[in-house]
């Protein structure tokens, strides 16, 4: 789509409704359910000739922006706590004796669509402070704006939103530590750089970047600006991925030879806005091959495995299926006569990709957003180890000289002995929030790394390793299902990280 066509749509947006505004569209329900649709931004970054006009017609100059870059990472800016008492069930003179900032974390969001807004209501909940937030659409920024006012006895935040690149004002703000990242996945990398290098630690939903060089692009910027930054992978944090990640710690599972994971989750009906036009995930879909969103179904299998802490992705191989889920879907949604009749979609319905470990560890991935299934099948994953073995489908574990012979056992059998220490301290409070109690993990330990200075516990290394099985994977189909290596994002430092 041209950077014309998207400033077409981009004043389109700009009449929706308050109800459509916050992803109740009726064909997204997912989205109304959990918060994680709708977001705002044009879905594609625009070219370099796009992007300098844009620019010029910026009213804060390149070179003033990057001004103020240079100097808030040199003057830096306070590290703060947010709120963490709440977090943590502790009171303000509880957190100073431990040695707590009692002043709350202050972070812009970019971003304010259904994932935003869900995700702004569980910061503010928890006493962080908004003084700013950015969305190209008004409708957002009214909903968003009323949230934190009626939050905060009616002091209104900053609003940004004139143009998809806005949000480099909000950034240039010096009373801002910290960015949620929250807008469609193509704009992920170039917002968390940008806000990296303005000295503010980043919090990016996922994915964390769709093409190679992005990915290096955010590990540079980690390292050079010394910031926090954190993939909110909230599956990462599910009661059962995370006491299977405890019991490998402890050795249950021997040695680990195997690992299978999916996210097969029926997005068809989020590829479109209401009038026919792609979203954000309808473009990816649209423009690249491969598997376009794999953290979800990598994140959790990667932690298992101690990916960049001890083992490392060496090598990928992707396959995928015909296209037929997606052109039956048109035809039964759409009338002949619709200009959605004529897309094409590179994505295939299902794509698998095998990954190997430096370890000898082979990962089976598989990617489809494109076949009818209800929506309870959204990820699966399963773990083989020398003397312990998982299924998440059948909710099954069995372990060598525990299990009954040959008999799988219902994982809660051993919740009492390994229950993940987080899930025992905070699961009242993580089980009022969505994503099976992941958004309230992602949160809290991204406010906990702020206030101990680091480190994050999904940091920039987890984060492009993963992602970068989108570019790598489309590299392997484009040439005919040739073997790709996995660049080692942190440069030897895997084999010595914990």
């Amino acid at each position: 789509m041209s950077w014309n066509a998207r400033r077409f749509w981009l004043s389109k947006w700009k009449g929706l409704s308050p109800i459509e505004a916050v992803g109740c569209l009726s064909e997204r329900p997912f989205g109304r359910i959990f918060g994680f649709e709708c977001l705002s931004f044009p879905s594609s970054t625009p070219s370099t000739t796009e992007t300098e006009a844009m620019q010029a017609k910026n009213e804060l100059p390149r070179r003033e922006f990057i001004g103020s870059m240079t100097a808030a990472l040199v003057g830096g800016s306070a590290v703060n706590s947010a709120a963490l008492g709440s977090w943590l069930g502790q009171d303000e003179s509880t957190q100073a004796a431990a040695g707590r900032s009692t002043e709350p974390v202050r972070m812009g969001i970019i971003g304010v669509g259904g994932r935003g807004t869900y995700l702004l209501r569980l910061l503010l909940e928890q006493g962080v402070e908004v003084p700013a937030v950015c969305d190209i659409r008004p409708a957002r920024l009214e909903i968003a704006v009323n949230l934190i006012a009626k939050a905060r006895e009616g002091r209104k935040p900053a609003t940004y939103g004139k143009d998809p690149f806005d949000y480099r004002h909000l950034l240039a703000r010096d009373d801002l530590e910290a960015v949620l990242v929250a807008t469609p996945m193509q704009w992920h990398a170039v917002m968390s750089v940008d806000a990296l290098r303005a000295g503010k630690h980043v919090l990016s939903e996922v994915s964390a970047a769709v093409t190679l060089q992005e990915c290096w692009d955010l590990v540079h910027a980690v390292e050079e600006t010394g910031r926090i930054y954190m993939l909110a992978e909230n599956c990462c944090y599910w009661h059962p991925v995370m006491m299977i990640r405890n019991m490998v710690r402890k050795g249950i599972f021997g040695e680990l030879t195997f690992a299978e994971c999916g996210y097969v989750h029926d997005c068809r009906a989020l590829a479109f806005e209401a009038d026919g036009s792609l979203t954000w995930r309808g473009e990816l879909s649209r423009d690249h091959r491969g598997n376009l969103y794999p953290t979800h179904s990598l994140g959790p299998v990667a932690q298992w495995l101690g990916i960049n802490r001890g083992d490392r992705l060496v090598s990928l191989v992707a396959a995928e299926t015909k296209h037929a889920g997606m052109r039956h879907y048109i035809e039964k949604r759409f009338p002949p006569d619709h200009p959605a009749r004529k897309l094409q979609f590179k994505a295939a319905d299902s794509t698998t990709v095998l990954i190997r470990t430096a370890k000898g560890v082979l990962i089976d991935l598989r990617y489809d957003v494109k076949s009818a299934r209800p929506h309870p099948t959204t990820v699966y994953y399963s773990l083989q180890g020398t003397t312990a073995s998982y299924d998440s489908r059948i909710d099954g574990i069995w372990i060598e000289g525990r299990s009954p012979s040959y008999q799988w056992q219902p994982l809660d059998t051993y919740r009492e002995e390994f229950e993940d220490p987080l899930w025992k301290e905070h699961r009242a409070a993580a089980e009022k929030t969505g994503h099976a109690g992941g958004d309230f993990f992602v949160l809290h330990q991204f406010l906990e790394a702020i206030r101990r200075g680091g480190p994050s516990p999904i940091d920039v290394y987890d984060a492009v390793t993963w992602s970068a099985v989108t570019p790598l994977s489309e590299i392997s189909l484009n040439e005919g299902g040739r073997v790709v290596e996995i660049p080692d994002f942190t440069r030897g430092k895997w084999e010595s990280r914990s």
